[in-house]
């Protein structure tokens, strides 16, 4: 196994209430927001605050894949999105409901945010909303886009159903669990879907082939789950699912009759709050309300950190994979950086 240079704290800051999400450009530029409607936006070395809290949480932010635009939700019902070097929103789009879930497309700047039982696309070029997509069954507990922005995924009760992107009015494909999905993720080389569901399973669909792996035994509903940009040796992609403290590594065996190998990577103590993948490499992440972040090499410990005391809520790496920074519940603020790696750059 090759050895992982070790990440030291970069630069810590502090936002007034529990940090809700926090969102890396494709520029190495880092958003955060809070509990208490804050919105930092900046770098290790300069930060500005974008949004004055007003007691409202913002609970998601994506950048779009160019960098130049961000979008946030929350509480207000508002979504809004900003032009990155503008002090004033460039849109504001009026809701009624409370947006936490939104998500921009991997290949255009088309924004997907969620509505109750609905999600809206709107599409940052014509400055409208595309299309109004109905769920129907419940709210809307997840989406994701798939890595070529041909498909748009949406979790809730009994299962995902996927809007093909080149034609919304088209029938969505429906795919069907007896519970509800409430974390959903499709695999980054686009073979895979997986639902994480309220009733303690995964269901791993293979794109195209309708009958699903099912993956139990989980202390509880699987709330997190997180996919590698690197294939292991079956040629597949690393799965990591996190339920209750539980962080679960999966990888696809050669053996078609076994499916899945599962490896608990025993750690945390408390509620595991995010999980994700080191672009490019097979580093994994795990941050939970027990106050420690760590850091894991194929099923092995190689780094931790306890500098949230009352836990961490949430964590994203830079998109080429040199920083990571976390948030804690009382609005720590923490970015560290991998040794000998300079800001912006990989070796």
């Amino acid at each position: 196994m090759k050895r992982v240079a070790e990440f030291r704290q970069q630069w810590r800051g502090d936002l007034s209430d529990y940090v809700t999400a926090i969102a890396w450009s494709s520029k190495g530029i880092f958003a955060a927001s809070s509990a208490a409607g804050e919105i930092l936006l900046g770098s290790p070395t300069e930060q500005t605050t974008l949004r004055s809290g007003d007691d409202r949480s913002i609970d998601c932010l994506a950048f779009s894949p160019d960098g130049q635009l961000l979008a946030s939700g929350g509480q207000n019902g508002q979504v809004q999105i900003w032009r990155i070097g503008q002090a004033e929103p460039l849109t504001t789009l009026e809701t009624r409901s409370w947006v936490d879930r939104l998500a921009w497309s991997p290949t255009s700047n088309q924004l997907a945010f969620s509505l109750g039982r609905y999600v809206q696309v709107w599409d940052a070029q014509a400055g409208e909303v595309v299309t109004t997509l109905n769920f129907a069954a419940s709210s809307v507990l997840d989406l994701d886009w798939r890595s070529d922005g041909q498909f748009l995924a949406l979790g809730g009760y009994q299962g995902t159903i996927v809007w093909r992107a080149s034609d919304w009015d088209e029938d969505p494909i429906v795919l069907e669990t007896p519970s509800a999905s409430v974390a959903i993720a499709w695999s980054p080389d686009r073979t895979y879907l997986a639902q994480g569901n309220l009733d303690s399973t995964i269901a791993l669909f293979e794109w195209g082939n309708p009958a699903p792996w099912l993956m139990q035994g989980f202390p509880g509903k699987v709330r997190k789950l997180a996919w590698s940009q690197v294939s292991t040796r079956s040629k597949a992609p690393l799965l990591a699912s996190a339920s209750g403290a539980s962080v679960v590594l999966w990888e696809r065996d050669a053996d078609e009759q076994i499916g899945w190998n599962s490896d608990v990577l025993a750690n945390h103590d408390r509620t595991v709050q995010a999980i994700a993948f080191q672009p490019k490499t097979l580093l994994l992440a795990s941050a939970a309300e027990d106050g420690w972040l760590a850091l894991w090499q194929q099923g092995r410990l190689i780094q931790s950190f306890n500098d949230a005391p009352d836990g961490f809520s949430t964590l994203a790496w830079h998109p080429q994979g040199q920083q990571l920074a976390a948030g804690g519940c009382n609005g720590e603020l923490i970015v560290w950086q991998q040794a000998g790696q300079g800001f912006g750059q990989r070796k």
